[in-house]
């Protein structure tokens, strides 16, 4: 073979073939007609930015819900231990006052805290036997007036334009016979349950009392402790954020005590005079339920209304249900503002879900905290807003800290709640 046709067959060899081409031969250029083939760009500037900070977002979310996920397992493991211990916080904020006040007249700390624990669970006790008692004294009288009230409404079913016949109404109580008949196994295993249910609730009453004593008298050292927990970049944040929680949740307190004992007096004494039966267990009931938001006042009016119902007639009903609705309108519009003003002011919308994931959660005891808790959350953090805001503009003018400055820290923005704060 020649050496023209040689370089021929060596110039026609395939380009890819890297052993069969010499570096110093020419490869010409691909032809004209070929399409052009843009370079890859990078993966991560391929992928749109808002779909970039959208999977950022994503699982970051995913982290923070597989976290609370675990949290929430863990305090439904000792759920009864989470409810006494937050039933125990509620209860010292009511009591703690009395405590610093006893101290403030130079009462010893150990007399001052004995002195409030005992008055105060004492009057919680004889309020709940009370209730017993009013409700045992008049079971009696309340079982007669129920089926005079049943008979009653199935005489004015009859004669009402609804057009129930007689025959229809022996029909749906058959059915009630039936269905408790058919139902007697699960009735008497919830009475099984229910036995179950009286020792949960006795345990967490001890365990609510021990706590109350406890924080009642060493609060300061136990929020101390507390502090140490956290970093020490996070301790002077947290520690003025502890205060203004502190006061947030003591002025939930006091303030719906207040609110629940002006809703009992006033709707007692309109159903004492409008000679409704049990009158005063039934305040009592309109007080407890007062702790619940919203659904409370609910539960208590409607009950209160059915008991009128049943056992006066619906005249009495009607008048019943224009006091709960007036007393709760004052209480709405005046008595809530007023006496709880901002320091606890959240949306109703946030009240309402609240409630709701509570109740979800943990039943009444979680509709109970509920609320309380997201008003501390939203005073926490609205606190920790302003301080890093504060520590961001004092860095920026180039001004130390009051800690690292050697100032004195203002009241409440650090170190351990003292008197008057637990």
């Amino acid at each position: 073979m020649s050496s023209g046709t040689a370089g021929a067959a060596a110039g026609q060899a395939p380009v890819g073939v890297g052993a069969a081409v010499s570096e110093h031969e020419h490869v010409p250029p691909p032809p004209g007609y070929a399409p052009s083939v843009a370079p890859r760009p990078d993966p991560v500037a391929a992928v749109p930015w808002g779909v970039r900070v959208a999977a950022e977002v994503a699982w970051r979310l995913l982290i923070l819900a597989a976290s609370l996920w675990v949290l929430m397992r863990m305090i439904s493991a000792v759920q009864l231990v989470v409810l006494a211990f937050v039933a125990a916080l509620l209860i010292t904020a009511l009591l703690q006052p009395t405590v610093a006040l006893l101290r403030r007249h130079g009462v010893p700390r150990g007399l001052a805290t004995a002195m409030t624990f005992i008055s105060g669970f004492v009057v919680m006790g004889l309020v709940c036997w009370f209730v017993v008692w009013q409700v045992t004294e008049n079971l009696d009288d309340l079982t007669e007036n129920v089926q005079h009230g049943i008979t009653e409404l199935k005489h004015w079913l009859l004669n009402s334009p609804f057009h129930v016949t007689e025959d229809q109404i022996n029909n749906i109580a058959d059915n009630l016979s039936k269905a408790i008949g058919t139902n007697t196994k699960d009735i008497t295993s919830a009475g099984i349950e229910g036995v179950t249910v009286i020792l949960e609730v006795l345990t967490g009453i001890l365990l609510a009392m021990f706590s109350t004593l406890f924080l009642l008298y060493d609060g300061p050292k136990i929020w101390g402790w507390l502090l140490k927990l956290f970093p020490a970049a996070a301790r002077d944040g947290v520690a003025g954020a502890g205060p203004r929680a502190w006061a947030t949740l003591t002025a939930y307190v006091r303030g719906t005590v207040i609110v629940a004992l002006i809703d009992a007096i006033f709707i007692g004494i309109g159903l004492f005079f409008l000679d409704v039966p049990m009158a005063v267990p039934l305040a009592v009931f309109i007080f407890l339920f007062a702790f619940i938001p919203l659904v409370g006042a609910v539960v208590s009016g409607a009950l209160a209304v059915v008991v009128a119902l049943v056992t006066r007639d619906m005249f009495t009903a009607t008048m019943v249900l224009a006091v709960v609705l007036a007393v709760q309108q004052i209480e709405g519009h005046v008595l809530q503002p007023f006496i709880l003003g901002r320091a606890v002011r959240v949306h109703p919308l946030a009240v309402v879900l609240s409630v709701a994931a509570g109740s979800l959660i943990a039943g009444i005891g979680g509709a109970v905290v509920a609320v309380p808790l997201v008003a501390v959350t939203n005073a926490v953090v609205g606190y920790l807003r302003a301080y890093a805001r504060e520590n961001a503009l004092r860095t920026a003018a180039g001004e130390p800290s009051p800690e690292a400055a050697g100032q004195d820290v203002p009241a409440g923005s650090s170190g351990p709640p003292g008197e008057g704060r637990v």
